[in-house]
């Protein structure tokens, strides 16, 4: 256990050095929140047949948005890793005693501190938008844990995309395909029940629905999500498992 838990702090101290000596990523992925809540957002909050209870559509919308920052941003993080396999890092990290799950693991710890700074970038638009954001102590630690969690997520999804397909031009493809219906396909931007049958049953097993839940009912003065906060963090904590297990057993294959 011990050796895991240096591994992992490694692998994401390394990680960390290099969003360090180049932020330029962060700030460009910045832009795509700022547009989607201060153009979409002001313009649908126009729009009256959208049912979002007591809440202004713009107060509804941005936890789905900094859910979709942390998913673009995240899902992704698989590209890097085909790079290192190009460069023969991954080939070095293999040989090394490090347990496989810490060379995943610390990875999407990375991701997951990564996901905390976007959260910084969207609250910032959002308090400048007049959001009714909740600045409770221990909600703003439910905001926090739910980002880091759902960075966690769709990082290790996106290097298990990488182990399958192992290649940059493969990759970009399928994770240009899997972002739109991931994010539409969610209670992001409008509430479950406007979708029909067969979209409401895909967005009751995908994971983005439960981080916009759990970060809708922490973030917003007022907000409530379809399931309670505990139920919201258990769906995501057992997908993460999964797929840290799934992303541990693929990793050693990347290199073949």
């Amino acid at each position: 256990m011990k050796n895991l838990v240096y591994a992992t702090a490694a692998v994401a101290q390394a990680e960390i050095r290099k969003l360090m000596r180049d932020p330029t990523e962060l700030l460009s992925r910045a832009i795509q929140p700022v547009l989607w809540l201060a153009v979409f957002g002001q313009v649908f909050s126009k729009v009256r047949g959208i049912p979002t209870g007591n809440l202004s559509y713009l107060d509804f919308m941005a936890p789905g948005i900094l859910a979709q920052s942390i998913l673009f941003s995240a899902i992704f993080y698989g590209i890097a890793i085909i790079w290192e396999r190009d460069l023969g890092i991954v080939h070095k990290l293999l040989v090394t005693p490090a347990p496989r799950t810490a060379l995943v693991l610390g990875k999407a710890i990375a991701a997951g501190l990564r996901g905390l700074v976007q959260a910084i970038v969207v609250y910032g638009v959002a308090m400048g938008l007049s959001v009714g954001i909740r600045w409770n102590f221990w909600a703003m630690v439910s905001v926090a844990l739910a980002v880091f969690l759902g960075s966690c997520i769709f990082a290790t999804f996106s290097l298990v995309i990488a182990c399958v397909v192992k290649t940059r031009e493969r990759f970009m493809g399928i994770g240009q395909v899997l972002t739109m219906p991931l994010f539409f396909a969610s209670n992001a931007i409008y509430p479950i029940e406007l979708m029909p049958s067969w979209l409401k049953a895909i967005a009751v097993v995908n994971p983005l629905t439960y981080l916009v839940d759990a970060l809708r009912d922490s973030m917003i003065v007022g907000g409530h999500g379809m399931y309670p906060l505990a139920m919201s963090f258990g769906v995501m904590s057992a997908v993460f498992l999964l797929l840290l297990a799934i992303a541990t057993k693929l990793y050693p294959g990347l290199v073949r």
